[in-house]
């Protein structure tokens, strides 16, 4: 393939490396890897799960991972600055479409979206997935304490808990955490919350690093917890764009004054390195809201940011 050319989503024959092609213009998958679902040699796939009837204040997360496909076109002509190597030297990663489920069975919804992470992740592959709402990161943990084994560690930022109380199974964007804590699939003590500025007086016995806190302490202080509540377990990792305060993300359905700056998050994920990440996701970008893109553009770097740790992790 003449690296010239455009269209790398479609015509990139080899899945490693970072070859520019116009921001402008072209198939837009994520960073530009190939469009593929033959997952043969594949170290890493990213998938969209664009499911948002489980929010509860502005819809539109659905859009999300159309969103963050396309902001990510801009930064996808070199390795993010600063990191030290490019992970898309030493991870074959694809881009493996959207999970497709039918809004009209929304009782169907969680179980669809389980065994998609699981064709997946059972093939060896690690996931990387676009929300959608944060509700979708329920049935991935599923999928994922299934494969590597329960209870997981959590690694959550956000704005809210996502662990109000709940014993009606209710498809809710702010119920997933309570659940996967009373199944058994999250082990709240050696879990770490960061950027919480919502209360709930029942924290679940997960450890907290709230809004405040990380503005108080600073990013090292912020890492070198998280690093100590984690230690070597298996890591899940799930990024709530809502995380960051509303200035640099105002696109999505409960935004918070007061949150982390795009700076803050990235820095305290570059500081993940060493974390024993088995997956992840970005969810809650919700494009109908944004301003000249800045909320999906912060998505994507914070993606490309969990795809670096995963990379330290696996290469």
């Amino acid at each position: 393939m003449d690296k010239r050319a455009g269209d790398h989503a479609i015509l990139r024959s080899d899945l490693y490396g970072t070859t520019p092609e116009p921001t402008f213009a072209g198939a837009l998958s994520f960073m530009r890897r190939k469009y593929s679902r033959d997952l043969e040699g594949v170290d890493l796939v990213v998938s969209g799960v664009p499911l948002d009837t489980a929010t509860t204040n502005r819809p539109g997360a659905r859009f999300g991972p159309r969103a963050i496909r396309a902001a990510s076109s801009i930064m996808a002509w070199e390795r993010p600055y600063g990191m030290e190597f490019d992970p898309f030297d030493v991870l074959a990663v694809v881009d493996y479409g959207d999970c497709f489920f039918d809004h009209g069975r929304p009782d169907t919804v969680p179980e669809v979206i389980e065994r998609h992470a699981l064709e997946i992740i059972s093939q060896g592959p690690g996931l990387l997935s676009l929300g959608g709402d944060h509700f979708v990161s329920y049935p991935l943990l599923r999928a994922h304490a299934e494969k590597f084994g329960a209870p997981l560690s959590l690694l959550h930022f956000d704005a809210h808990s996502d662990t109000w109380e709940d014993d009606e199974g209710r498809i809710d964007h702010g119920t997933m955490f309570y659940h996967a804590v009373q199944e058994g699939l999250v082990d709240p003590e050696h879990s770490v919350q960061i950027g919480l500025r919502t209360r709930n007086a029942d924290t679940l016995g997960f450890q907290i690093l709230d809004g405040p806190w990380v503005q108080d302490n600073g990013i090292d202080a912020v890492v070198d917890a998280a690093h100590a509540i984690l230690g070597e377990r298996p890591v899940y990792l799930t990024f709530d764009i809502d995380c960051l305060d509303p200035a640099f993300a105002p696109g999505t359905g409960t935004p918070v004054c007061g949150g982390l700056s795009t700076y803050q998050a990235i820095s305290i994920l570059r500081g993940m390195h060493g974390i024993n990440l088995i997956g992840g996701d970005v969810v809650e970008v919700a494009p109908a809201y944004d301003v000249g893109e800045i909320t999906a553009l912060a998505a994507a770097h914070v993606a490309m940011e969990i795809i670096g740790i995963y990379a330290a992790a696996n290469s």
